[in-house]
């Protein structure tokens, strides 16, 4: 039996290195920044990183975690409910639900959780959760533990399409509860979702909109509050899920925030945080000063949509196709999945580290590098990328 399992488990490995999809780890031996040193490759522009607004290495966010260390402590210990809630746990989620315009929120140890918690806590055999079609995987998962475990009734709407939503919310008229859930910004596509359209038709059907913000939050909006504020609708939106582990800090952690009630709900019966130890505090800390330096640095914002809106007309310029878009997230479209990986490949010897996408994980014939831009990145690192993409795009025939 053990011998049959290992054999299979390496018949499928050798499959994914067939395919192209097997993925090689690299390993960063310095902070997280716009340079980072990588083993076998010296330093490196990294064009594939969540740190949008460059907090990673920000002396007072660096700093806000060493003394959580030295006051709390290494770890909780323990569940919230029992006594893993750390004072620094009730001020980091007050700065979250003050940051994206909710009365509370409820702090996880990652935003997979939050989304994983969501659906399964607050729903029933009597109510229905409608998801976009892209929408991120942790959403997915979430939605089908819920179905599993409530025995809610399940739907997917066609990306962004407002006229499928709007049939599917009117079939589910029965239901006690209608849930939509879509991702703020889809990290595929960079895509903003259409939330006035979005909030207006959960509103024509009663229904409840669940937006995960996790590449917004930090990243749109004139102060970086998320989805929300980029359409002028902070407070309009019913849940909001994100993450910690991307613009702010970019450590680990996301929370869930809305109402009261909903958050204490959560606190009450949602099982990932009731038996997971808490967030440790270090990481809270952190979390928590990248919250305070963001609202007191407003600039990094505009710095970051300015440092995206180059390169995006840059590659453009160069003859290349990244997807039209608002966000940080810029999708060179190559083609096929082999282009894309030997595209990144080449630019990693070149100095530059940014990830190929193919299918599945893409649809077939629209391979990508996703390059990710941050508020860090100077002139110098966005020119050198350029420089690079157009070197390899050239001896690759992409251009």
């Amino acid at each position: 039996m053990r011998d049959g399992f290992e054999q299979r488990l390496r018949a499928e490995l050798d499959g994914f290195r067939r395919d192209g999809v097997y993925k090689e780890l690299l390993y960063v031996d310095s902070p997280q920044g716009p340079r980072v040193r990588m083993e076998g490759h010296g330093e490196v522009v990294v064009l594939s990183s969540n740190n949008y607004l460059g907090l990673c290495q920000v002396p007072e966010v660096v700093q806000a975690g060493h003394q959580a260390l030295d006051r709390f402590g290494a770890g909780t210990a323990s569940v919230r409910f029992i006594c893993g809630t750390f004072t620094v746990h009730r001020m980091l989620e007050a700065a979250c639900a003050r940051l994206v315009g909710t009365d509370a929120s409820l702090s996880f140890v990652s935003c997979w959780n939050a989304n994983e918690a969501l659906p399964a806590t607050l729903l029933g055999e009597e109510d229905i959760v409608i998801s976009d079609q892209l929408n991120h995987a942790s959403i997915i998962d979430g939605i089908r533990l819920a179905k599993v475990i409530t025995r809610c009734q399940t739907a997917v709407y066609r990306h962004a399409d407002l006229q499928d939503l709007d049939t599917r919310l009117a079939g589910a008229r029965d239901r006690r509860v209608r849930m939509v859930i879509t991702d703020g910004v889809f990290s595929m596509e960079g895509a903003i979702a259409p939330l006035p359209d979005l909030a207006a038709l959960c509103r024509k059907h009663q229904a409840v909109l669940v937006v995960d913000d996790s590449h917004a939050t930090g990243v749109l909006g004139p102060t970086g509050r998320g989805t929300a504020e980029h359409f002028g609708m902070v407070g309009q939106v019913d849940i909001i899920t994100s993450t910690l582990g991307k613009a702010l800090g970019g450590a680990a952690g996301g929370f869930v925030a809305g109402s009261a009630a909903t958050c204490d709900y959560l606190t009450q019966r949602a099982r990932p945080q009731l038996f997971s130890n808490a967030l440790p505090p270090t990481v809270a800390a952190s979390s928590l000063a990248s919250i305070q330096y963001l609202e007191a640095h407003p600039e990094l914002v505009q710095r970051l949509r300015a440092n995206a809106a180059y390169f995006r007309e840059q590659l453009l310029a160069s003859g290349f196709r990244p997807l039209p878009g608002e966000t940080p997230i810029i999708p060179v479209i190559v083609g096929e999945t082999a282009q894309a990986i030997a595209l990144s490949r080449e630019l990693l010897r070149e100095g530059v580290f940014v990830t190929g996408f193919g299918y599945p994980v893409v649809p077939q014939g629209q391979a990508r590098i996703r390059c990710q831009i941050s508020a860090a990145h100077s002139r110098e690192d966005l020119d050198q990328a350029l420089d690079a993409i157009r070197r390899v795009g050239r001896k690759l025939g992409l251009t």
